[in-house]
């Protein structure tokens, strides 16, 4: 599995497996069918009430723990340094582990520098190997660079063939923080499975749409964890390294962007209130 290197050394598989939107009574098999096809990074979040059942199938698995690349989320409502301390705690519980490689604040609101004080403690204290954001608009994630010890080593946005964001990794890898994608997929909106541009790179790769669109993150540079429940798929998308694609392809798939995201906008007021007032228990 090709890596990227984080800002303090890590090393960090540049496709994984992630769980969003999997109901709990199905991600022990999905995130066990992922394994066994070779997956090493898994992401998960507190809100996505499905840690206990990542946590069995890490457990099973028998792979060695070093081996493996663990990523989950501290809601919103967690904030304050004690709050996201016991949060913290909860999440590894649920997971049975003694660490994660990854943690990150799931999103730009609420009292967030509280939290991320509270990460950095944990990471000083070795209980994380790294610590990062989520859906960090640039503009936040300055400034919490400019008043922090530590920079985040990670923002995980969304990031898609029609939501490119070329100029904001530009900006975030001179910042020295790694771009990752949610939503490679757009969780085929906007057609993305039938895309004309995409399906005749497809067709003359002998490739699926998926595995063009996931080599087109690779070698971009953009960590990205594609979601299945199908073992034949989860297969499918892991096998993107026995080809690359031309500079004319890429080119092709730049067209693509339409510079709005497929989902909702982070600095939407309607959003902002629905994300910042949800609680997760």
């Amino acid at each position: 599995m090709q890596t990227v290197t984080l800002n303090n050394g890590i090393a960090m598989p540049i496709l994984g497996f992630g769980v969003y939107q999997i109901p709990d009574d199905r991600t022990e098999q999905a995130v066990t069918d992922a394994l066994a096809a070779g997956y090493r990074l898994i992401d998960t979040a507190a809100a996505y009430r499905n840690e206990q059942a990542v946590g069995r199938a890490i457990k099973n698995s028998g792979i060695p723990r070093e081996d493996l690349f663990v990523t989950t989320k501290l809601w919103v409502q967690d904030a304050g340094e004690g709050n996201t301390e016991r949060a913290f705690a909860a999440s590894l519980d649920r997971l049975g582990l003694d660490y994660l490689d990854l943690y990150l604040i799931h999103q730009p609101y609420g009292d967030y520098y509280s939290e991320w004080r509270a990460m950095q403690r944990l990471h000083e204290e070795g209980r994380i190997r790294a610590i990062g954001v989520s859906n960090f608009p640039l503009d936040r994630l300055v400034d919490l660079i400019t008043q922090n010890e530590i920079t985040p080593a990670v923002n995980q946005v969304e990031v898609n063939p029609f939501h490119q964001r070329q100029d904001y990794q530009l900006r975030m890898r001179e910042l020295g923080v790694q771009i990752e994608s949610w939503g490679p997929f757009a969780e085929g909106r906007n057609n993305l499975f039938n895309d004309p541009t995409l399906t005749a790179i497809a067709h003359a790769r002998g490739k699926s749409v998926a595995q063009i669109v996931l080599r087109w993150l690779v070698q971009r540079g953009v960590v990205a964890i594609p979601k299945s429940v199908r073992p034949d798929r989860m297969a499918e998308n892991i096998a993107v390294f026995d080809f690359t694609l031309t500079h004319d392809e890429m080119t092709r798939i730049a067209t693509l962007d339409t510079a709005q995201s497929q989902f909702f906008d982070h600095r939407d007021p309607d959003w902002v209130r629905q994300l910042g007032t949800r609680r997760i228990d």
